[in-house]
């Protein structure tokens, strides 16, 4: 499925991961995110492959998939809290104001449980922006979005991108990305 795929990308650049379904969009994230191995070659990370120091490299991304990866019965806030956490030290009020970003502040104190699906897919943005990684990779991100939270990712990315972060996305319907480097990787 994913055979003869070679590609690089720099800093501050944004790939499209496109093509129909079944064409291995999702697998080549998996694989770039070290939750399966490739059947041939390697995944290099600073010219690395990754299998040689595993832990840097996962401490070096974020990886949204389909699932939002949530935990129901904490709130918005204890679940960013918590996400973070085990990752990093978080600092004061940088929970609350990362729901202030992703535009679902009023809902902190809400159990994710009780969240709508765009509300569940924002609140798993800003656990992705909080984790301050380099690389992230976004499977099928605008998900469960309408136009305001659809324009408020690619505004998210477009940072990203523009402060030197590196982003692979997943994504039928790639709405527009006001980044200087978008790349089309174009799965068959």
């Amino acid at each position: 499925m994913l055979r003869g795929l070679s590609f690089a990308v720099a800093a501050g650049e944004a790939v499209h991961v496109a093509g129909p379904n079944g064409t291995g969009k999702t697998t080549l994230l998996r694989v770039l995110a070290g939750l399966l191995a490739p059947e041939q070659g390697s995944v290099r990370w600073g010219g690395r492959a990754i299998v040689e120091d595993r832990d840097a490299y996962s401490g070096s991304l974020s990886y949204l998939g389909h699932d939002n990866a949530l935990k129901a019965d904490l709130s918005a806030l204890e679940n960013l809290e918590f996400a973070t956490g085990l990752r990093r030290e978080l600092q004061a009020g940088e929970a609350g104001a990362a729901l202030e970003r992703v535009g679902i502040a009023r809902c902190a104190d809400l159990p994710a449980r009780a969240l709508s699906a765009g509300q569940r897919r924002r609140l798993a943005l800003a656990r992705v922006v909080l984790a301050l990684t380099p690389l992230w990779l976004l499977d099928e991100p605008f998900t469960n979005l309408d136009a305001d939270g659809t324009a408020l990712l690619a505004g998210v990315v477009a940072g990203h991108v523009a402060a030197g972060g590196l982003v692979l996305l997943a994504a039928h319907q790639l709405p527009e990305l006001p980044v200087r480097s978008l790349r089309r990787l174009e799965l068959a």
